[in-house]
């Protein structure tokens, strides 16, 4: 097998990324690597056992948190998430009366999802972001429909998982029921804890430099999606190792087939479990996530067949180093491939756009779509919480793939983005659902 620090340092050279950390479990035994600096302000390097922060793997555990409840016998997925949760409310009373947890846990909840509402840091601050959805989450599609990546439902679940084990915080009960009873030790979800461990910040690209990020943390009141919780990669190993366990039965009910993503599949993933994405790396199953924060970049891959887990943690400009890694290390250690992702194919499929173009907003962005010579000109214009933490308005030209699938004749490090219209246009979903304006 080849050397994990070899093959990192070789992939990372002439990338302009700040740092990165990786850990591999496998057959038993984990190894380490690592490149860069915690911070370029600094300059201290990146460390086995520096904390990242690692954005939405943290659903994982909140899904875990969760699973467990039901397979306790506690939680019923199919009942109203209001059975458990009475303060959860939607701006469509009624969708809120019938979102069950099921609908959470497989984003299909049906609302607005990328609310980064700032509740304090208090101790209410999920309680007090919970009540917000009454008036802030308006519903896009009926609960059930189609899945749309919603951070929102996230929350409702930490918050609805601290209701049924009566915990004082979603931070204690993480502790409490997870991390504790796994030996995760290098975890952290607030500054102070995350200072002692040693932690990297964010970086983000501002006027082609790559640059400290002005914030290092999310809100507090998203911690369950992802806002907070800080880790080293091998402490991911150890979440994964938990995950592989052949008894463990919670596990083995999450990572079912709940939902498919709309679209072709993005480096295998076609399907969303009950918490975890899923892949089909060519006849070889995995399941993970992957997170984003302000300037730090997580990917948590588990592949049973194999008793293989790879954490990759990187802090600024890191998702085209992850996505040479993975492969990298995914055929090393089992010869399986992970398929890339699409390209623009030399002969595209005729296809009447004509229904597609128009305006598109959500949150986070807003899209304006074109007709351009057989394909699509979508401009991207980032709004909220996006345009606040430096991204950038973006215009690219979009061919088929499908009937109602695009991908982007652009790439950036191999990688082109696609766009997929469900319902013949009343959306654009590019993993989130963007309805027509």
């Amino acid at each position: 097998m080849r050397d994990l620090q070899s093959l990192l340092d070789d992939l990372a050279a002439g990338r302009d990324v700040a740092g990165a950390s990786v850990a591999v479990g496998h057959a038993g035994r984990t190894w380490t690597a690592t490149t860069g600096v915690l911070s370029r302000d600094t300059g201290f390097p990146v460390h086995p056992d520096r904390v990242f922060q690692i954005g939405s793997v943290t659903k994982l555990i909140t899904a875990a948190l969760v699973m467990t409840l039901v397979d306790d016998g506690a939680v019923d997925l199919d009942a109203p998430v209001r059975r458990y949760l009475p303060t959860f409310d939607l701006v469509d009373r009624e969708a809120a009366e019938t979102v069950t947890v099921r609908h959470l846990l497989a984003h299909t909840g049906g609302f607005l999802g990328d609310l980064f509402t700032d509740t304090g840091r208090g101790d209410d601050a999920l309680a007090r972001y919970v009540a917000r959805l009454r008036t802030d989450a308006t519903q896009l599609y009926p609960p059930g429909e189609l899945m749309s990546y919603c951070n929102a439902g996230y929350c409702v679940l930490g918050a609805l998982a601290v209701a049924v084990q009566g915990a004082d915080t979603y931070e204690a009960l993480v502790r409490e029921r997870l991390l504790a009873p796994l030996g995760m030790t290098r975890t952290a979800f607030f500054a102070d804890e995350a200072l002692v461990l040693g932690a990297a910040v964010g970086h983000l690209r501002q006027e082609g430099a790559l640059v400290v990020a002005p914030r290092w943390q999310l809100p507090r009141s998203n911690a369950p999606a992802g806002a907070t919780l800080c880790a080293t990669p091998s402490e991911l190993i150890t979440l994964g190792r938990w995950f592989l366990a052949a008894d463990n039965r919670v596990s083995a009910a999450m990572r079912g087939p709940a939902v498919t993503v709309p679209g072709v599949p993005r480096h295998g993933l076609h399907a969303w479990g009950l918490g975890p994405e899923l892949y089909d790396w060519n006849g070889t199953p995995a399941y993970g996530h992957d997170g984003g924060t302000l300037g730090q970049e997580t990917m948590l891959r588990i592949v049973p067949g194999h008793d293989l887990v790879v954490a990759i943690c990187t802090n600024g400009n890191g998702w085209g180093l992850m996505q040479k890694l993975l492969p990298a290390i995914v055929a090393d250690r089992t010869g399986a491939t992970v398929p890339p992702s699409p390209t623009p194919p030399a002969d595209p499929p005729v296809v009447d756009v004509t229904p597609f173009v128009g305006r598109y907003a959500y949150p986070l962005a807003a899209y304006e779509v074109h007709a351009d010579d057989g394909g699509l000109r979508v401009r991207t214009e980032p709004r909220g919480f996006a345009a606040e933490n430096g991204a950038e308005p973006v215009s690219r030209r979009y061919v088929p793939l499908s009937a109602d699938t695009f991908v982007a004749v652009e790439g950036w490090d191999g990688e082109h983005a696609t766009v997929t219209f469900p319902d013949g246009g009343r959306f654009l979903h590019a993993g989130r659902a963007a309805p027509r304006r």
